[in-house]
């Protein structure tokens, strides 16, 4: 269930980066709006992912889908360009997205918990 948080925080990720770029400087009340509530969308999945996922893997995931989607869909909705450099990116960054999906293994930061399991409790990081 993780995976599927994580997948929907992308999605929240990408709409936030194109609605805050139809803002005009915030300026406009309904992109303003949208942003807003698709950063708070974006981050309540993301932190439900994390419940699970390392966060190392968990925020690199998030932030690597929501560059991708964010680029490919500028490139179809405000005609930005797309030239060799960008694609080969493109597929650096999936490329690493997959590895660290395929390295997490069902891992919930316990070496010892089964894998698939849920943590019973996280640790408490305090300054």
């Amino acid at each position: 269930m993780a995976w599927i948080h994580l997948l929907i925080a992308s999605v929240f990720e990408i709409v936030f980066a194109l609605a805050t770029n139809a803002t005009d400087g915030f300026t406009r009340l309904g992109p303003s709006l949208l942003s807003a509530a698709a950063a708070a969308g974006g981050i309540y999945f993301l932190g439900l992912a994390l419940r699970t996922l390392d966060v190392g893997v968990g925020y690199t995931v998030w932030t690597g889908i929501g560059s991708v989607g964010t680029v490919v869909l500028g490139t179809v909705l405000f005609h930005e360009s797309v030239n060799g450099w960008k694609i080969l990116a493109f597929v650096l960054i999936i490329g690493g997205v997959l590895g660290l999906k395929l390295s997490d293994g069902g891992s919930t930061g316990d070496p010892q918990a089964p894998a698939g399991s849920e943590p019973a409790d996280r640790a408490v990081v305090t300054a």
